[in-house]
């Protein structure tokens, strides 16, 4: 008796997900099928034409409009940034550096090292107990 295992597949949302672009901005084929995994894994290997220009110029979803510019997603609503920026927009926020911007990447930068402390004490326990 052998089990016929049917392909793992996935919302669109979550594969937008997975790829790191906005789902809206995606081609109405993507947004309206499911995705396999296999397909997930070719996207991610040979991108088409229509996934490299998002994740080039975007707009981008917020984890990645974050990321670019060094700072978290509740940094990016408490500056008042809830839509979708393109790498443009992200761009003239870098250079135009508004305070709230110098404010999260300072929050930022403490939180990473206060991650790399606690990191540092559990490494040591643990050495100590070995």
């Amino acid at each position: 008796m052998s089990s016929q295992q049917s392909p793992q597949t996935m919302k669109p949302a979550t594969a937008a997900k997975k790829l790191g672009v906005y789902l809206p901005a995606t081609p109405a084929a993507f947004q309206e099928g499911v995705v396999s995994r296999a397909e997930l894994n070719e996207l991610q290997t040979n991108p088409p034409e229509w996934l490299r220009e998002l994740r080039q110029n975007g707009p981008h979803p917020r984890p990645v409009v974050a990321a670019r510019l060094g700072i978290s997603i509740a940094g990016l609503a408490r500056g008042g940034v809830t839509e979708p920026l393109t790498t443009e927009q992200i761009e003239a926020l870098r250079e135009e550096s508004p305070e709230w911007l110098e404010k999260e990447r300072a929050t930022q930068a403490e939180v990473r090292k206060e991650t790399a402390r606690i990191k540092k004490l559990h490494e040591e326990k643990e050495a100590k107990e070995s």
